[in-house]
């Protein structure tokens, strides 16, 4: 399905509708933070909005995002004036604190998400809804997909955007030229991240930052030095082809709307169908010609698009 919307004046083209946003457009939330233990004796820090409601829409952040980007806090938001507790959860290393152990997070697991989830159920929430945006739309995916025999029936449905469904050609499409500042600021913070690894962990020769600011200059570089080693994948494009979600769509048991932008300079043509699934009935999958990579932005209005569409996608669940 193709909708059409006009983005503010002046975000003239993918670049632009990416860039503001992400610099300028602030919903600020009043947030009490919540730190849980995992499993593997690491932490996540949960970020809360709560009204003492039994909905709660849980949000996903992107790469190197968190809690308080304006996809999320937009999302919280939108939710929360409609009657529902928000939480917006950080993946490892992504709350302003590094995390314990020498593994991050990537767009292949989905483990983390799940414990949040169950977290959440636990504490007596009778209807989640999940959203998820760039790599937080993969790993609600992946979620949906991997688990989708075991999903909790409070799990209503889920809406997500701008997700590089297929990893190997979204790497590829940032390491063109005029693209690849996105993925040059990308390594960047993940190198800093590197430097405090090696510092907690100088015996695993698998965090050496040597050379890393001379010689990672790709994200393939990057995920065959540390992504797939660190995480028991083969090698980067082992990775990237076992990490992508769109291979799991057609498993996916609750509805799902996929947003994407034609226009999104982070996803390539292979990130705008969902071939393989076309004859799943939960996936509906809106295209639009502008959007930028999570922007979104509507003319005079506060809320962008993707949360416009995904409060409208919940209702429609529940006629």
């Amino acid at each position: 399905m193709s909708i059409e919307f006009k983005p503010p004046f002046l975000q003239l083209n993918g670049h632009m509708q990416t860039i503001y946003p992400s610099l300028f457009r602030k919903i600020p939330v009043a947030y009490q933070r919540e730190r849980i233990t995992l499993p593997d004796g690491d932490f996540l820090d949960l970020d809360w909005v709560k009204t003492g409601s039994k909905k709660l829409m849980i949000a996903t952040h992107g790469l190197e995002g968190d809690s308080t980007r304006h996809y999320v806090t937009g999302m919280v938001e939108k939710f929360n004036k409609n009657g529902f507790d928000g939480l917006g959860w950080n993946s490892r290393s992504c709350s302003g604190e590094i995390n314990r152990l020498p593994r991050f997070y990537h767009h292949g697991d989905a483990g983390d998400l799940k414990y949040v989830v169950e977290y959440a159920i636990s504490m007596g929430y009778e209807e989640v809804f999940l959203a998820g945006f760039s790599m937080g739309g993969s790993l609600t995916l992946r979620l949906l997909g991997e688990y989708s025999s075991n999903i909790p029936s409070q799990i209503k449905g889920a809406v997500v955007a701008s997700v590089p469904l297929d990893l190997p050609t979204s790497v590829a499409e940032l390491d063109k030229p005029g693209k690849r500042f996105y993925m040059n600021r990308f390594l960047k913070k993940l190198g800093k991240k590197l430097e405090q690894k090696a510092l907690m962990f100088p015996e695993n020769k698998l965090l050496s930052v040597d050379n890393y600011w001379t010689e990672v200059k790709n994200f393939e570089i990057f995920d065959n030095r540390y992504t797939a080693p660190l995480h028991g994948y083969e090698n980067a494009q082992d990775f990237y082809r076992k990490a992508s979600s769109k291979p799991l769509l057609k498993d996916i048991s609750v509805p799902a709307l996929i947003i994407q932008s034609v226009n999104d300079p982070f996803l390539s043509p292979e990130c705008l169908d969902v071939k393989g699934a076309e004859n799943n009935e939960n996936i509906t999958l809106i295209l639009t010609q502008n959007g930028g990579h999570v922007g979104f932005m509507i003319k005079g209005q506060k809320h962008s698009l993707v949360e416009d569409l995904g409060w409208d996608f919940y209702l429609q669940l529940k006629k």
